[in-house]
């Protein structure tokens, strides 16, 4: 009976200290929950103005990139075919098929060394050639019916 008892009062005790560590853990945790910072200030929101509109693209930036990509797909055309089609459709931009196109080769203190002159039928049959277009369009001049009457290339 000495052991049984002696067995029992270990048990009592070991479960004693196990509650009081419990308890001691929860008090913590009370103690942390209780001791977490106030929620900050509520922030004012500033109402910020919208922003400006995007700017509109003249005639001439909106001719430019619609000419850079036919330039390109005429240079990339899979067949001749393509290619002529394509350059049908650039021509249509045009006032007419005769419209100067001055290639850039060389600039300095704003005086612009040109390569020999040629029309845009001229220039559009050598990138149907060639399957390159190493140029880039640096001025576009628009007539009074909105059709590209000058343009002006450089080396990219």
């Amino acid at each position: 009976m000495k052991q049984n008892l002696f067995s029992i009062s270990v048990n009592r005790s070991l479960m004693i200290a196990l509650v009081a560590m419990l308890a001691m853990g929860a008090c913590k945790s009370k103690k942390k929950a209780a001791q977490q910072p106030a929620p900050p200030a509520p922030v004012e929101q500033v109402e910020q103005p919208a922003p400006p509109p995007a700017p509109v693209a003249s005639a001439e930036e909106v001719a430019a990139e619609k000419l850079e990509n036919y330039f390109n797909s005429v240079a990339a055309a899979g067949n001749a075919s393509m290619a002529n089609q394509t350059i049908q459709e650039t021509l249509g931009m045009f006032s007419n098929q005769e419209t100067p196109v001055l290639i850039v080769i060389h600039e300095e203190n704003g005086i612009k060394d040109y390569d020999e002159p040629t029309t845009i039928k001229k220039y559009l049959d050598y990138l149907k050639d060639t399957k390159k277009n190493l140029n880039y369009i640096s001025d576009i001049r628009m007539d009074a019916n909105g059709k590209v009457s000058e343009l002006e290339l450089r080396r990219k």
